[in-house]
């Protein structure tokens, strides 16, 4: 499971995910990238399963990076406790994901295999997402200026 190795502070408030994201929205590494078309949090173990989907598809061929850390903890309270007494402690951890970020990038395969397998990763993550190439993603930035 990804997490951080060491935080500042040990938990946090739950934030704001309004509006689209301004970095993170550029393919940089791979030809492929998924794309996010919603706000939410994708968690740990989420980033995991979508990795290990593509990975398997891809018979370790190619290469995936993953764009995203889940840096956010994210706290609970036990099942039938009364209100008060504090906050909960850390369940787990979540990235947050605005419209437009780049989740995952793919590269070393076939376009038709790199969909499927960004297409698999996309089931197992919370938000609705969109396959993009490179060239998609740079030419969707130049027309809107």
């Amino acid at each position: 499971m990804l997490m951080p190795k060491r935080v500042k502070r040990r938990k946090q408030f739950r934030g704001s995910m309004a509006g689209k994201i301004t970095r993170g929205n550029k393919i940089t590494n791979g030809s492929y990238g998924l794309i996010a078309t919603e706000p939410c949090w994708i968690r740990s173990n989420q980033i995991e399963a979508a990795r290990v989907a593509m990975t398997r598809f891809i018979k370790r061929g190619g290469k995936v990076w993953i764009k995203i850390f889940p840096d956010k903890p994210v706290t609970a309270k036990p099942a039938e406790t009364r209100m008060g007494s504090g906050k909960g402690s850390v369940e787990y951890w979540v990235a947050v994901v605005k419209p437009g970020r780049v989740l995952f990038e793919i590269d070393g395969v076939a376009e038709d295999v790199a969909r499927e397998a960004l297409r698999l990763a996309m089931h197992k993550l919370p938000c609705k997402c969109k396959i993009a190439t490179k060239s998609d993603v740079e030419g969707g930035d130049n027309s809107e200026d």
